[in-house]
């Protein structure tokens, strides 16, 4: 396969791509980025083949505090009109879905640490997401929720979180949770984001996310699997 052209989206310092960068540089594509905090210019949507939206802790209607929401949301309109490959994760997987036309609202409890996800075994084998085990736990870290875009698939549901997984196409997926954490971005979400370690059911403390590294590398295989999944394009 020749060498992809991915760009990513990224909303702030503390938040990388985890696990994707190595897999990507390992598979020799080109890789490009956007610091959208600091008021860089997206590409040219022809100018790629693959978009990844990464996560952050605002909201996609936080426009009026973060005036770059607007292009970048016009980029991944573009980019999903185009027929890209898009990948979107947290945030990012809200900001697809609100490109397609879903609404993104707050999710009835927080969900931070590790929780299974569920997935709809059929579903996800039908549109080519065999990776997706029955359950799977995983790493969260959001307070918001996506709706599912008309025409797309729901792929997986956690307790706390009905919308977790969705594709749309055979180029587009979502994910509300995070496969790409490595424990070092762990130990980042927990030092930036501390005023969201709140009270809840929902929400685990510092020492419960952090043991057991065995959980980050079993995520970053299913990511692996996902990433060479889209790699291919159908």
């Amino acid at each position: 396969m020749d060498a992809l052209r991915i760009h990513w989206l990224q909303h702030v310092p503390f938040e990388g791509l985890g696990s994707i960068e190595s897999w990507v540089r390992k598979k020799g594509h080109r890789l490009t980025g956007t610091r959208m905090w600091n008021a860089e210019s997206v590409p040219s949507v022809a100018d790629l083949d693959w978009l990844i939206v990464m996560g952050g802790p605002m909201s996609v209607a936080d426009e009026a505090l973060f005036h770059w929401l607007v292009a970048e949301k016009r980029f991944i309109q573009d980019c999903l009109a185009a027929g890209k490959r898009v990948l979107g994760i947290c945030l990012g997987a809200q900001l697809v879905a609100e490109a397609l036309g879903a609404k993104v609202a707050p999710n009835r409890e927080p969900e931070i640490g590790w929780f299974p996800v569920r997935f709809d075994a059929a579903a996800c084998a039908a549109e080519g997401w065999q990776m997706f085990s029955e359950t799977l736990s995983v790493f969260h870290w959001h307070g918001d929720r996506f709706e599912i875009p008309q025409g797309a698939t729901l792929l997986g549901q956690s307790v706390a979180c009905d919308r977790q997984a969705f594709c749309h196409g055979r180029r587009v997926l979502g994910l509300q949770f995070h496969l790409e954490t490595t424990e070092e971005g762990a130990k980042a979400l927990i030092e930036h984001c501390q005023d969201e370690l709140g009270k809840g059911p929902f929400i685990q403390a510092p020492e419960q996310m952090l043991p057991r590294p065995e959980r980050f590398s079993r995520i970053h295989q299913v990511m692996k699997q996902v990433l060479e999944r889209i790699e291919h394009g159908a």
